[in-house]
């Protein structure tokens, strides 16, 4: 179960990822990705304009069934990871790691509390997992690997 949550929130992550590499209508923005103009795409999409095509949403929808791929979830921790590394030594200590996995729930959970016994346990098991040498951080290498686990 938590392999899937996670899972779920690194394609949470991939998918403007994917809508980059996908073919964009004419009326998507050219300038880059982020949340308002994904917003500003979708809204593009859902009000078409004569003559322009309304095939983005279903490929849209199905690149968000699909899960992420290892390449695409490596591309997403190289670009979050410097984010969480709160002191910059490269490696992602417990309290760094639980700051992004909760953020990660918290987009497919919005109802997920931080401070909730059973997100604190679900966020020491994934730490627990992901940290393979036991030596209480994670590397970049140690995420990409844990969040492509399925």
């Amino acid at each position: 179960m938590l392999k899937y949550a996670m899972l779920a929130g690194a394609v949470m992550i991939a998918v403007p990822v994917l809508a980059q590499t996908a073919a964009t209508s004419p009326q998507a923005p050219a300038s880059g990705g982020g949340v308002a103009a994904q917003a500003a795409q979708s809204d593009a999409v859902a009000t078409p304009q004569s003559g322009a095509p309304t095939d983005p949403v279903p490929m849209q929808s199905a690149a968000r069934e699909q899960p992420a791929t290892g390449s695409q979830v490596a591309q997403v921790v190289d670009t979050e990871f410097p984010t969480y590394d709160k002191n910059g030594d490269g490696k992602l200590s417990a309290a760094e790691f639980a700051g992004w996995m909760v953020a990660l729930k918290t987009k497919t959970d919005p109802s997920t509390k931080p401070d909730a016994p059973e997100t604190k346990k679900w966020v020491s098991a994934a730490f627990a997992q992901a940290d393979t040498d036991k030596n209480k951080s994670l590397t970049k290498t140690e995420v990409t690997s844990f969040l492509t686990q399925g």
